[in-house]
């Protein structure tokens, strides 16, 4: 759940959210996807899509139980999805085991719960992978990211599933609502997290 800080903000944000949503389209020739969820995808879309060698990042949801999924659908816990990140990149300039190590370092792993200020199953972080290769990576990003913290990384690595567009309002909303995604994310203390975590050099973005 939110914060009580955030709430009043998020609310009037969202309150044109509705709408009907619809599956990614296929990626196009020369390009592949990863499917990310690290809480808020407005946060995750805005850190990937600074990435070199990522073509764009699309908020959506996965991993639930039924078809079209709506954002009010989700955050009422009605469907098991989780808010993602569908990074559409080129493999030439970037890799997936780039991109997963990337990954962990722009959340908290060691969260069960959510992630940041925002609670509840919709924000839980997972890795959706495709093939066994995929899973390789995934586990030993992992693995390493466990090394590197000294801690426990909850962060599952899941069988990738149908990845359902947010509405339209979401997407690029770092982009459309500069001002209150700043103060949402900072409110959040979503990167100041992070630097504690990682460190400075590692949580750069």
């Amino acid at each position: 759940m939110r914060t009580l800080l955030l709430s009043a903000l998020f609310v009037s944000a969202c309150a044109n959210a509705g709408g009907s949503t619809q599956l990614a389209a296929p990626v196009k020739a020369g390009q592949a996807e990863a499917i990310f969820a690290g809480g808020c995808f407005w946060c995750m879309e805005s850190d990937f899509e600074k990435l070199p060698g990522v073509i764009e990042a699309e908020s959506g949801y996965t991993g639930g139980k039924i078809e079209g999924p709506t954002y009010e659908m989700v955050g009422a816990h009605m469907t098991h999805h989780l808010e993602g990140v569908r990074v559409v990149y080129d493999p030439s300039k970037v890799s997936y085991q780039e991109l997963v190590h990337y990954f962990f370092r722009h959340v908290d792993p060691t969260q069960t719960d959510g992630q940041f200020c925002d609670r509840g199953e919709q924000y839980t972080t997972a890795v959706f992978v495709k093939d066994d290769a995929e899973r390789k990576t995934a586990l030993a990003e992992k693995k390493l990211a466990q090394e590197t913290l000294g801690k426990t990384v909850v962060t599952p690595v899941r069988d990738a599933a149908p990845f359902w567009l947010a509405e339209d309002y979401h997407q690029d909303y770092y982009k459309k609502n500069p001002g209150h995604y700043l103060r949402y994310r900072t409110g959040c203390r979503r990167d100041a997290t992070v630097r504690a975590l990682w460190g400075e050099a590692k949580s750069s973005h």
